[in-house]
């Protein structure tokens, strides 16, 4: 049993990094608690907070190979590695000439002296990749590096004498090791906030709103497994929302990564879990296995459950489902739902988790979706072959759509097609199929799993998530239009259809679409590159059909409780959809919320003032 107050020397970080706490160090200190077991870190960076504490028993991890690699020269081959920093050179010439060698080719130990050299040397001290995982951050200019610090070099090979370093990603490291009186310290990447805080850039592996709710839910995993766990994070609604159940400690602190003084000022905050702990079932999302799904409604579920948490409703029906988060959230609440979504893929969600509240897949269950032996077309292998994923992969898809119709009732074939769709999602960089090859692939830890891995991850991913909520909730694949149901309140969030952008969902979606109906009635266009099919056919993609199309479904649900999910950038205007609620309901409710957008085609617009827009709320009684 390791103890808090215990001194031992300090040692500074031996690199620089973006993001990296030792201005935080003493506030990181309020939160230790006064004993325990093993001190692990998941997301180690520069490791500031292990090299101010020093415990005689730490796991440090981290996804960056180069880093772990660093950490391991420092700590096994110290005096090597000095010796080979000091004949580096402080010049342009010889930093390119560094950042160009092919990593393939090295020892460990000359990858190290690369990786410390670059990071002394380069703007910034930052860590970036570009598409091909090749370092990419300008030549620094700085007149005296430091380029081989000896002593702290020293100091931390020292400190790291004993201690357990391992390239993972964070969760399979947590489920490995982490147990009951261990310290566990997150320090993930960041939630964006403003234009110039965006630390996803500045990291080898991206962090999206599924993954940030992955983590919470980690969190609380090792919370309740007797994990004392401190968390930190940017000072971000969506960050208070995931941890509103815990105390947030903010603290002001000062960013080093941009090149504008005025953008360096900011605020992280600090989270801890509970010794007395509570299970919160409400909490935001928990358990849910998101996707980047385009138009999902993650970051503003708690500005929708705000403002509708008031009114007089029991059943509700969430019109087009998409991602499945607002079902999932209505679920949570304890309502009875039905759950519609034109996409197949989307209904399945909704029917896995949605209607779904008792089935799990065991084992046994595994053994038949994994079995070899079953005789598969190989559909997948021979018409997708090298556009996404490459000959094991497919293969695997078509054992999985194969062994999934074997499995003994509908809802478990429903959790198996939902496992491998997510899996695909995850590991296609973007998680979109307009395109083919990786091209955007940012060194995140989802594209270096296997489809197996994730396949895996995902089974129980779903399995979590499963619950019953009392009621006999519904899922449906259908036209809108088509739904006969009758419920106290509609939530719709239709397509979003804007001027300078389409709402195609099958576009970006169709490769797990087709595999969640086994491209049954689909007819794939052969002269497209990335094999899509035709199109739905949907009268919300036209601005000749749009309005006509609310002006129905309104009129169609006009005994319900009405509210719409909306854009200020969409067409119709907010003043033609007050108009159109207005035909059927006297009381119409407007709500705003800025929003931005992070995903698909409006992604480059990041810290452009397009990217920047209004979601509305219109509540019609």
């Amino acid at each position: 049993m390791q103890k808090s107050e215990e001194k031992v020397k300090s040692v500074k970080p031996f690199l620089k990094w973006a993001g990296g706490k030792t201005q935080l160090l003493k506030e990181l200190e309020r939160f230790l608690p006064s004993a325990y077991n093993t001190y692990i870190e998941a997301f180690l960076g520069g490791g500031a907070l292990f090299f101010h504490l020093r415990p005689s028993k730490a796991i440090l991890s981290d996804i960056n190979p180069e880093l772990i690699n660093s950490y391991i020269q420092v700590r096994d081959n110290v005096e090597i590695l000095i010796k080979e920093l000091k004949k580096c050179l402080n010049t342009e010439e010889f930093y390119y000439e560094m950042r160009s060698k092919d990593l393939t080719i090295l020892s460990d130990l000359e990858r190290a002296v690369r990786f410390i050299y670059l990071n002394k040397t380069c703007f910034n001290g930052l860590y970036r990749e570009n598409k091909k995982g090749e370092f990419n951050v300008p030549f620094g200019r700085y007149k005296t590096p430091n380029i081989c610090d000896e002593v702290r070099l020293r100091e931390s090979s020292e400190a790291l004498q004993g201690v357990k370093i391992v390239c993972s990603g964070y969760k399979a490291v947590l489920k490995k090791y982490a147990q009951a009186g261990d310290l566990v310290f997150l320090d993930p990447p960041y939630v964006p906030v403003g234009k110039f805080s965006d630390f996803q850039r500045y990291t080898k592996d991206s962090f999206y709103d599924d993954d940030q709710i992955e983590l919470r839910d980690e969190f609380k995993r090792l919370e309740r497994s007797g994990v004392k766990v401190i968390l930190t994070n940017s000072n971000a609604d969506f960050v208070h929302e995931l941890y509103k159940t815990h105390e947030i400690n903010v603290f002001e602190t000062k960013r080093y990564i941009s090149s504008d003084l005025n953008t360096r000022n900011g605020q992280d905050v600090i989270i801890q879990s509970s010794d007395n702990l509570k299970i919160y079932k409400e909490d935001l999302l928990e358990n849910f296995p998101g996707t980047r799904y385009m138009g999902s409604k993650y970051k503003i579920l708690s500005f929708l459950w705000e403002n509708v948490k008031g009114l007089e409703f029991k059943t509700v029906l969430d019109a087009f489902s998409g991602s499945a988060c607002v079902s999932y959230m209505f679920k949570q609440k304890g309502f009875e739902v039905y759950s519609n979504d034109f996409m197949a893929f989307s209904a399945n969600f909704t029917k896995a988790l949605i209607e779904n509240s008792d089935t799990y897949l065991d084992e046994l269950d595994l053994e038949i979706l994994l079995d070899d032996t079953t005789e598969i077309d190989n559909f997948v292998r021979k018409t997708f072959k090298d556009l996404y994923f490459d000959d094991e992969d497919n293969y695997l898809i078509d054992k999985i759509i194969a062994n999934s119709q074997l499995l003994s009732n509908a809802y478990k074939t429903s959790l198996a097609l939902a496992a491998i769709s997510r899996a695909c999602l995850k590991k296609r960089p973007r998680g979109i199929f307009t395109y083919t090859g990786a091209r955007y692939d940012d060194g995140r830890r989802d594209l270096q799993l296997t489809l197996e891995e994730h396949f895996l991850e995902n089974v129980e991913s779903f399995n979590s998530a499963v619950f019953d909520n009392g009621w006999g909730n519904k899922s449906f694949n259908c036209d809108i239009f088509d739904v006969d149901v009758n419920v106290d309140l509609v939530y719709f969030d239709p397509p979003y259809l804007t001027s300078k952008s389409d709402n195609d969902y099958t576009r970006r979606y169709h490769f797990v679409e087709g595999l969640v109906k086994n491209w049954k009635g689909l007819k794939i266009d052969e002269s497209t590159k990335t094999k899509k099919f035709k199109k739905y056919e949907s009268p919300f993609d036209s601005k000749a059909t749009m309005n006509d199309a609310l002006d129905r479904l309104f009129y169609k649900f006009k005994d319900s409780i009405l509210v719409v999910s909306y854009s200020s950038n969409s067409i119709p205007s907010k003043e033609d959809m007050i108009k159109l609620l207005s035909k059927y309901k006297e009381e119409i409710e407007l709500k705003e919320i800025d929003y931005k957008y992070s995903f698909g085609n409006q992604n480059h617009k990041v810290g452009n003032n397009a990217n920047e827009v209004k979601e509305y709320l219109f509540i019609a009684k």
